[in-house]
């Protein structure tokens, strides 16, 4: 029998990447018949456009999918859970969210300013401290070495080399921008906990995910897109066929 049809699917990667963060699980999404769209933030992977800000990234990826002219189930990791939930506020295509250990924010939140952490020390504590800011650029670089275990602990370490050859300047605004509002209280939307995650610690995902409709766990690092992309790929199939 064959499988019903499936939305168009929209991915949004996290802070430092570009689409090429997904081509692993978007080769899994081939398989299972699921068309996917993986887009490079302005200033990111190939992207010639300059860094942008929260706003201009969503707005970004909103008019992105404007642009396909379908309903479709977006996707986002880490930063791209900001990202996808202010571009839903942009466009009326977005059937559905998947917040890949991602951040869920509300109206006047950010990155570093997320209230629901207020108090509420990591546990475990996480690796991320491998960010140095470049004061004379506005951004942030990851150092590669302590990237790896922090984002890549699922990945061979000669894997993990390549992924973190790719990484890219973050600019601070992305960071410290509020949201102008709560794409996940506009539509259906799926958390997904990782729990080996030593980026964003799992009892932080926890308080996010209370925000979402379903809350799914995956045995994972902070990438699971990339480092275990068949459970990532048949995941986001089912969400849209379901969307469907």
């Amino acid at each position: 029998m064959n499988e019903p049809a499936a939305l168009p699917v929209v991915l949004v990667h996290g802070a430092w990447h570009g689409a090429w963060a997904w081509a692993i699980m978007q080769a899994e999404l081939d398989a299972l018949g699921v068309p996917s769209y993986a887009i490079d933030l302005p200033g990111h992977g190939v992207s010639d456009q300059p860094f942008g800000d929260l706003h201009g990234d969503a707005a970004y990826v909103a008019a992105a999918i404007d642009r396909l002219g379908t309903d479709v189930v977006l996707v986002g990791h880490s930063y791209g859970g900001a990202v996808i939930g202010e571009a839903a506020l942009r466009t009326d295509h977005v059937r559905e969210l998947v917040f890949f250990s991602a951040f869920v924010l509300d109206e006047g939140e950010s990155l570093a300013k997320h209230p629901l952490f207020d108090g509420v020390a990591e546990e475990p504590p996480t690796l991320i401290g491998a960010a140095r800011s470049r004061t004379d650029h506005g951004t942030l670089v990851l150092d590669p070495q302590k990237a790896i275990p922090a984002v890549y602990g699922d990945a061979p370490p000669a894997v993990a080399q390549a992924f973190v050859a790719r990484l890219t300047e973050q600019p601070i605004s992305t960071f410290v921008q509020p949201a102008t509002g709560a794409g996940w209280k506009r539509a259906h939307s799926t958390f997904v906990r990782c729990l080996r995650d030593r980026a964003i610690a799992i009892n932080h995902q926890d308080l996010m995910a209370a925000r979402c409709d379903d809350v799914i766990t995956m045995d994972s690092d902070h990438s699971p897109a990339l480092t275990n992309p068949q459970p990532s790929a048949e995941l986001v199939a089912q969400i849209a066929r379901r969307a469907r």
